[in-house]
């Protein structure tokens, strides 16, 4: 050995593992840590280098025995292994020195068989982690084939386990080496765990007492009895049987085994070590009962070519020894057998009762008859047992019930049993055989084991043989030892997992075991010798090579000719457009929707107005291509520019930070992201979880992880403390097959999944130009009768393949499948260039894919073609794959003509250069040093492509991909997720015509072609015009339905689309876009525009103009063909082919669980177990039917799996106490069919996010002119539809909404506990009020935090006064007004959260509400005091709110005054100021104009974001306040100028947030009953009443466009509804003429009024139209009369100050309700012009004729019977009454 570096303070130690009995590991270790001569002293713990790989730094002996393999149930003790110092010998070799003292090493020896077999009575059924813990050998560490069983764990505590379900390798004999007995016996003890290599899903973490499996729902045993059973015997192997719950528990059966010397590794998992001497040095056991064991007979595998697999069934299995590695032990049914318990509604729920279990002899039965049914093809399947046996007892309890008896049907006896089994059996053409034994199984099985190994290969096995032990004491026990050749091996094989089959895989190949196979394939299938045949064919071709396209096969070239070749350019492939589809926009806005719901949700994990941008990552998983593709996308789609992470120069190049591959760089990249997170707490930053279903295992089982590196990664970074803690980080998880992530475990809530849309809420599928092509999809297209299916199942290949599989029984029969596979693709190559011979040696599915490869290429001038998929799981494998077609390639001078590409995950595509050339001329523009890096990228490109790895990681395929052969992937594939993720690879969009009309679209094999473009008129074909340009004029409209654009005669294929209505739940890209979306739709054809989006939409997208024409008949031996596909066709005009899905050839195994069934039952693999790291809970459990969605599939997983030990999400275990789980509530799961387009989905979320954030920031407020431009003109427009509004940023000073949610201000909005809620109290508060002539009672709701702002009676708690402050107060940190904001309708959406825009200082905040919505407000706005309204205003306008709060405060200001009075303050000392503002006062500003420089320009306005607090603050500082009685500031408007801020005060209207003199103002009232304006109307009585209106111009608001509440709930409906789908009711219908036949209206009369005039100006004044020098007079009241109107307001009081009117003609008159001040006289000072008209509005008819007669107005006007109206109520409703009249 060379030198070893060796640091100081280390010593060389030797550690022992049992897995290699006869090497020693070389570790250095620090001394510190080891023990001195008397074995004391040593530092616990432990800190030492691994010498073999170099590693260094391991600080726990767990994780360096991890790291060396050592495989063990029990916490592994470095006294136990680390066993000898190393010392140099005189030669410098490394030797074995002095044992390590520790101190038990004397003792230890003697009494290690004793100490490790201590009943241990505290059983942990921890349940061990399933991925294989056999095989993990690391490199540079050699291993035995199997660790050993130690005594302590003989028997395993599988009581309370789990799920025995999949546990294929509970008993894994497969790889059975057995101890070496003798001095390193006690290191073996602890080393418990390894047999259950793969999925063993329970055994105990400490030395387990043996356990008891009961069956019924029994209790076990107590552990000391059985402990006693086991505590004299050797070290020996026992599969676990289990005790039926008899009361007496068994006597322990003891086997002595043969010791096996372990060899290096010399064979593989699935065969077992040859024995050597038995029994040397082991103690003598007790006797045994000789029919409790079984002895394998010697070479059984080698004699009868079958490795029997022992399916355990019900009862205790014998112990096996001898040649034990030649038979396998499987748990397959066992939990089927063990009925489970079950709460009674899920009893219930499966229709079930209780008591009706199943007795052993049905379930003897029911298993024979599902072993009948079974035939000779399939393999028993776990689910579809489960399934027969929930039937059956489904029956039974039907049965029961109707036979009303408690008490079970009569039984079939023990007696009836033999011959009943051996009825069924009967008919199974002696498939199944019965044994029926009286001692024990053993016999049973020992006969079967004979009978294989003295049969002849010629004689004719079972295929089952079901063994029954009819034992008197015991009752009926039986297991089923599977002999088929084809069961046997397949349920072999389906017990390994994947990682652990790929293994095995490559270890026969290392070891050379496939030898004897590769031999068998030197020869080709005539029986000559295949290299020397290929290099004659090479020698005959010489220099020249095939030439590249465009020439047939027999054309040759020279080299050189062949590299300098060019395509011609293709045009239609517009590869870098980028667009997202509707579907995708749908899921996008979905995903955003949950992330709200998280926002409001009021679990405060996540403040969405806390940031101001968007920032991501992308994890994926290991494969460069997907790292590639994924960055192609974000470049595309400009996201990065859009959120502002990056500049539009540099996007490009930066785009690679944001997409991280899981591999073992990510902890630094990821380190770099978490700190990014921290450092931006503004911003919102999403972790998207790519294909999150691969990989998704614990990081503490990483520890088993036999070196796979990128095990638990995506746990340590998905799940680590920093993630889940960051409030500003989002984790979206997207998969295809989410089913490991929705387990019972989930740490994703149920309500956070977000689901790709179904068909069904496709609103309009009739613009959807293709449609997605799923898995449904194809398993349905089995049903349409078409010659060329698109799954296939190759019967030829599977019968070679079953034959190769006899003769090699030792080799995975993947090795066998690819060897075939490879020789099968080389002899069609041979046979389609030179050796015609070979032809009918290949199968026809081979020959026509491999024909259809290499002549596409030939038929045009561009040289495109097709690409063929051959998935090989291996990488080995794939690696000789891709050498060996390679070589025959290029001898047979093909190497121009297709390229073969390696899809290895871990590495980058490697395409040769005159590919690459030819790719970049159809590309066009590509740069000089462009490559390809995806699969999209090779679009057009005849390739193979071998595709490798352990899953396919959702690369998306080019839409030339058009053969994928999935032969390799048979019954190892046993779950849903890894049998569905290889389709998945297939899944892409298709043209709608597809699956309109598949029968005539997809047929065009040979003549039928030629018929289509022969017979026009049958209608029932499809026109496919080939020759034809299609000109526009023949362009069928977007509404027939059918798509010209494929050359589709629109006649037709309308007619077929309507025969056919062959819809399946297809989903589709749309063209129609959202706009507001800022996607620009797509403007040219159809075709031109629809491309690969994101997640791909699909490989088919838009169509591939390479082709093949109607003539091609040069295949017509080939068998069933393949679609034809039509010839080049011109630009524009796309063939039919353009979106086809693929074709897949599966095999047998895959064929018959992914077909559809009959009874439109879900394919079979629907029922499979979801996933390999998850375990069913209870084996009773309803089917998945087939209309689930699936939302609903989430929650049938949801409740029926759970993680098993390995699982990441395992961790995540319920609370104990409450049963609830942990669910991480910014974690979101995004699912949807593989290549439906997520990748597109989810940036787009992105970009909407980051919108919707910026929105959240911003805030629509009006942008309107000033109502004061001219004094005469107060036209207030009323019409939401005109008024403009602007986007505006919100400031810190902003007022919000209840959507708003931070730190500072939540104490101010939401309660601190539920209790709070039912804090505040309510109190009545009466006055009375002059103006209603009655007593008013309102009602305040105080919360317990703002009772100091009242005063209370000493005695009753009664209400007596609001406080209100003094006029001399001066408080920085309060403002003096009360505000009191009247709201209605606008619970959320007003802006009533005053804490910001207060600066959070105190202040009297009341809210003034209906009474009706009170409870409303109350939920939303708990914090706040409340004055509700009396219930007669529930229908009010604003202005009865107005006038209540005017004249409660008033009332509250005498009651003050003569309070403080009495404390000595003067009357006029108290503050008589309120602040009455609107529920959408937003922002408030400050506006100064700029100093003017000597240019004569407009100097500018500099404007400022204030806070209300500043505001109040400082008008309430004015000096002489309490002389005015209204004080309000400007509204804001874009056209702010230095003009209107001239004068720093105006006296005009102010509206929308005022501070109000109620002292001043005592005696003018606003006009309760007003709905618009009345705020104008009650500025222009003040003013008129002499009172000062002051406005502080440099002081804006901004108000907040709000679209809900206020006026606008008021939606204006019949009075009796006559029907629902009335046409709206327009504003001239709101009146009538009195006792017509109008309808009458539910809504107020005073607000049908107002808005009727507010559209009617052109009929009541037409001559005031524009005419604003002739206005309206309107005399004590303001109604809003339209914008195209001019109103004059006159008082009638004597002393109001009036304008002055002399020389005014008034084009009209308008009377509302007038009083008595409003004489005869008043009217006559007015001139109006010859005919202006009149309006006069009074309470009633009686009171409109006593006016007109009391005003004399029939002196000067003229009036009209029929110009009298009424507002359209019912009499009930107290309508108003007016009359119009002519001035004459």
């Amino acid at each position: 050995m060379e030198q070893i570096d060796i640091p100081a303070g280390f010593l060389l130690v030797g550690a022992k593992s049992p897995n290699l009995p006869e090497h020693i590991l070389v570790c250095a270790v620090d001394k510190r840590f080891l023990p001195d001569d008397h074995g004391k002293n040593a530092l616990l713990g432990f800190s030492g280098n691994c010498i073999g790989c170099g590693e260094r730094g391991f600080r726990y002996f767990t994780e360096f025995s991890n790291h060396i393999n050592l495989k063990l149930t029990t916490q592994p003790k470095k006294q136990k292994h680390l066993k000898y110092y190393l010392v140099r010998s005189s030669q410098g070799v490394l030797s074995k020195g002095p044992l390590i003292c520790w101190k038990e090493c004397r003792s230890r020896q003697s009494s290690a068989t004793c100490h490790s077999m201590k009943p241990n009575s505290s059983v942990s059924s921890t349940v061990t982690p399933e991925n294989g813990t056999t095989n993990g050998y690391k490199s540079g560490f050699i291993q035995t084939d199997s660790p050993i069983l130690s005594p302590a764990n003989s028997a395993i505590n599988l009581s309370g386990a789990q799920d025995l379900t999949r546990n294929k390798n509970v008993v894994k004999p497969l790889a059975l080496s057995l101890q070496v007995v003798g001095k390193t016996f006690a290191a073996d003890a602890a080393n418990g765990n390894s047999s259950h290599g793969g999925k063993s899903s329970a055994s105990s973490s400490t030395p387990a007492r043996p356990g008891n499996y009961s069956l019924s729902p029994r209790p076990s045993y107590a552990s000391g009895d059985q402990a006693t059973m086991f505590i004299s015997g050797p070290p020996k192997k026992r599969h676990r049987g289990w005790y039926p719950g008899s009361p007496v528990p068994q006597p322990g059966l003891v086997v002595p085994v043969p010791t096996v010397r372990p060899l290096s590794r010399s064979e593989s998992l699935l065969s077992a070590p040859v024995p050597q001497t038995p029994l040397t040095g082991i103690l003598q056991p007790r006797p045994i009962p000789a029919g409790e064991t079984v002895i394998v007979p010697e070479n059984l595998l080698t004699n009868s070519g079958v490795r029997p697999v022992i399916l355990i069934g019900y009862g205790t299995l014998p112990y096996f020894y001898g040649n034990v590695g030649d038979i396998v032990v499987s748990p397959l049914l066992v939990n089927c057998y063990k009925i489970p318990q079950l709460e009674n509604k899920d009893l219930e729920h499966l229709g079930l009762t209780g008591s009706q279990l199943l007795s052993v002899e049905n379930m003897i039965l029911l298993t024979i008859q599902y072993l009948v049914r079974l035939g000779p093809d399939q393999i028993p399947l776990r689910e579809e047992f489960e399934q027969i046996m929930l039937k059956a007892m489904q029956e039974f309890t039907l049965r029961e019930r109707a036979l009303q008896m408690g008490a079970q049907c009569a039984p079939v006896s023990p007696g009836q049993l033999p011959w009943l089994a051996r009825l069924i059996a009967s008919v199974s053409q002696d498939l199944v055989h019965v044994i029926v034994t009286q001692n024990s199984l053993a016999e049973g099985i020992s006969e079967t084991l004979r009978t294989l190994s003295e049969m002849r290969h010629y004689q004719r096995l079972p295929d089952y043989v079901v063994a029954i032990c009819a034992s008197k004491i015991r009752g009926n026990e039986f297991c089923v030892v599977v002999l088929g050749q084809h069961q046997s091996r397949a349920l072999a094989e389906s017990m390994l997992t994947t990682s652990e089959f790929l293994k095995e895989i490559s270890y026969e190949l290392i070891t050379g075991k496939v030898s004897f196979l590769a031999s068998h394939f030197k020869t080709t299938s005539l029986g000559d010798d295949l290299d020397k045949l290929l290099d004659k064919m090479q020698q005959r071709r010489g220099e020249s090579v095939v030439t590249p396209f465009n020439g047939d096969l027999h054309e040759c070239v020279s080299a050189q000719e062949a590299a300098a070749m060019i395509p011609t350019q293709n045009l239609d492939l517009d590869i870098e457009t980028f667009q997202i589809y509707q579907p995708q926009l749908t899921v996008a806005r979905k995903l955003l929707s949950q992330v709200c719901a998280i926002a409001d949700s009021g679990s405060q994990s996540l403040d969405l107005g806390h940031f101001s941008k968007v920032d991501f990552i992308i994890i994926v998983p290991r494969s460069e291509v997907l790292v590639q593709q994924t960055l192609q996308r974000i470049r595309q789609s400009g996201v990065l520019v859009d959120l502002g992470l990056e500049e539009n120069g540099t996007a490009y190049q930066r785009a690679e930070k944001y997409v991280v591959r899981l591999d073992n760089e990510i902890q630094t990249k990821f380190e770099v992201f978490m700190r990014r997170v921290k450092q931006n707490p503004y911003t919102l930053f999403v972790l998207v979880h790519d294909n999150s279903h691969v990989e998704l295992t614990s990081v503490i089982s990483g520890s088993l992880s036999h070196g796979e590196p990128s095990h638990g990664l995506a746990d340590r970074v998905i799940n680590c403390r920093e993630v889940l803690e960051a409030f500003n980080l989002l984790v979206l998880q997207v998969s295809s097959f989410p089913y490991t992530l929705q387990t019972q475990q989930s740490r994703i809530s149920s309500s956070n999944e977000v689901h790709w849309i179904q068909l069904d809420n496709m609103e309009d599928m009739s613009c959807e130009e293709k449609l997605y092509f799923g898995l449904n999809e194809y398993s349905k297209s089995l049903q349409w009768g078409i010659t060329s299916p698109l799954l296939r199942c190759d019967e030829t290949f599977e019968k070679m393949v079953n034959t190769l599989l006899e003769r090699y029984p030792r080799l995975h029969s993947m090795v066998v499948r690819c060897y075939l596979l490879i020789q099968q693709y080389s002899e069609a190559l041979m046979a389609l260039t030179t050796m015609a011979s070979l032809r009918d040696h290949s199968t026809p599915e081979t020959l026509s894919i491999m024909d259809d490869l290499i002549s596409s290429p030939g038929k045009t001038r561009s040289g495109r073609g097709h690409m063929l998929i051959i998935r090989v799981p291996s990488v080995q494998l794939a690696m000789l794959a891709k050498e060996r077609l390679q070589e025959v390639r290029d001898k047979l001078g093909l190497q121009y003509r297709f390229e073969i590409i390696l899809g290895n995950p871990a590495s980058e595509l490697s395409v040769a250069t005159h590919f690459v050339a030819r790719l970049k001329t159809w590309r066009g523009n590509e740069p000089e040093e462009w490559t390809p890096r995806t699969y999209q990228d090779l679009e057009g490109l005849p390739c193979i492509v071998i595709l490798t790895g352990k899953d396919p990681l959702g690369e998306t395929f080019p839409r030339s991909l058009k053969y994928c052969d999935l032969r390799l992937i048979d019954s190892s594939y046993l779950t849903r997720t890894a049998l569905e993720q290889e389709v998945g690879l297939a899944c892409c969009y298709v043209s709608k015509e597809v699956i309109r009309g598949p029968a005539v679209a997809l047929d065009l094999s040979g003549k039928e072609q030629e018929r289509a473009t022969i017979s026009e008129n049958d209608s029932d074909e499809l026109l496919i015009d080939l020759e034809r340009p299609q000109s526009n004029s023949s362009a069928v409209t977007g509404t027939s339905g059918s798509i010209m654009e494929n050359g589709v005669s629109s006649s037709s294929a309308a007619d077929r689309s309507q025969k056919l209505s062959l819809t399946p739940s297809f989903q589709s890209p749309a063209n129609s876009m959202g706009l507001d979306e800022g996607v620009s739709a797509g403007t040219g054809g159809a075709g031109e525009t629809l491309k690969q989006e994101c997640d791909s939409l699909g490989p088919q997208m838009a169509s591939s103009t390479t082709s093949k024409p109607s003539s091609s008949s040069s295949s017509s031996s080939s068998g069933p063909r393949a679609v034809s596909w039509p010839g080049q066709l011109p630009q524009g005009c796309r063939g039919l082919h353009a979106a086809l899905p693929p074709i897949v050839i599966l095999s047998k195994a895959a064929y018959s669980l992914l077909g559809s069934q009959r009874g439109g039952k879900p394919p079979t693999s629907s029922s499979l177990l979801p996933h390999a790291d998850v375990a069913w809970v209870s084996s009773l459990r309803p089917l998945l039917h087939k209309d689930m969605s699936s939302e609903e599939q989430s929650l049938y997983y949801r409740q029926w799996t759970s993680a098993r030990q390995h699982h990441a999400d395992f961790s995540n275990q319920p609370d104990p106490a409450s049963g609830a789980r942990a669910c991480h509530p910014r974690r979101l799961l995004l699912t949807g069919p593989p290549q439906v387009g997520k990748t597109g989905s989810y940036l787009q979320f992105l970009r909407i996010l980051f919108r919707m954030l910026i929105r959240l920031l911003e805030v629509d407020v009006y942008d309107e002119g000033e109502i004061n431009a001219e004094a005469i003109k107060d036209s207030k427009v009323e019409e939401p539809r005109k008024r403009g509004t602007v986007s505006m940023m919100l400031t810190k000073y902003a007022a919000y909404n209840t959507f708003h949610h931070c730190e500072q201000c939540h104490q101010y909005m939401d309660c601190t506990s539920a209790s709070q809620m039912s804090d505040s109290t309510l109190h009545a508060f009466t006055f009375s009020s002059s103006m209603l002539g009655e007593e008013v009672q309102l009602y305040f709701i105080i919360p317990k935090s703002k009772e100091s702002h009242f005063v209370f009676s000493k005695q009753g708690k009664h209400l007596e006064s609001m406080r209100l402050p003094l006029v001399s107060d001066k408080n920085l940190n309060a403002v003096k007004s009360p505000i009191f904001t009247p709201s209605s309708g606008r619970h959320e959406h007003g802006l009533l959260n005053l804490f910001h825009a207060m600066e959070g200082i105190s202040h009297l905040h009341l809210l003034v509400v209906k009474e009706y919505e009170m409870p409303l407000y109350r939920k939303y706005w708990p914090n706040h005091i409340m004055l509700v309204l009396p219930g007669m205003f529930n229908n009010a306008g604003v202005g009865a709110a107005r006038f209540l709060i005017k004249e409660l405060s008033y009332h509250n200001l005498e009651l003050e005054r003569n309070r403080l009075e009495e404390l000595g303050v003067k009357r006029q000392c108290v503050w008589p100021f309120i602040v009455v503002m609107d529920d959408s006062c937003v922002l408030w500003n400050i506006h100064s104009v700029q100093d003017q420089t000597s240019q004569p320009m407009e100097a500018g306005v500099s404007s400022k974001n204030v806070s209300l607090k500043s505001v109040l603050q400082h008008i309430e500082a004015t000096p002489k306040i309490i002389h005015y009685a209204i004080l309000g500031i400007q509204k804001w408007s874009s056209k702010l100028t230095s003009q209107s801020l001239k004068a720093p005060f105006s006296r005009c209207h102010v509206h929308d947030f005022i501070l109000l003199n109620i002292d001043l103002t005592q005696n003018v009232q606003y006009d309760f009953n007003r709905y618009f304006c009345e705020d104008v109307d009650f500025n222009l009585r003040t003013n008129s009443s002499g009172l000062l209106i002051c406005r502080f111009n440099n002081f804006s608001l901004m108000k907040k466009h709000v679209q809900v509440g206020g006026q606008r709930d008021f939606i204006i409906k019949p009075k009796i509804m006559v029907s629902e789908s009335l046409a709206p009711i327009l504003p001239l219908q709101y009146v009538c003429a009195p006792d017509s036949e109008h309808t009458l209206l539910a809504a107020p009369a005073q607000f049908l009024l107002e808005k009727f005039l507010q559209h009617a100006s052109y009929k009541l004044f037409p001559k005031a139209i524009h005419n604003f020098k002739s206005p309206v007079l309107a005399i004590d009241c303001y109604l809003n009369i339209g914008p195209e109107v001019a109103i004059c307001y006159i008082s009638s009081r004597p002393h109001s100050s009036n304008v002055n009117c002399e020389g005014v003609f008034f084009s009209g008159l308008l009377l509302y309700l007038c009083d008595s001040f409003v004489g005869a006289d008043l009217l006559k000072k007015f001139k109006f012009l010859k005919g202006a008209t009149l309006c006069v509005i009074c309470q009633d008819r009686s009171s409109l004729r006593q006016t007109i007669v009391r005003l004399e107005l029939e002196d000067e006007w003229q009036f009209r019977l029929r110009d009298e109206f009424q507002t359209a109520n019912s009499s009930d409703d107290k309508p108003l009454y007016f009359l119009t009249g002519r001035h004459v």
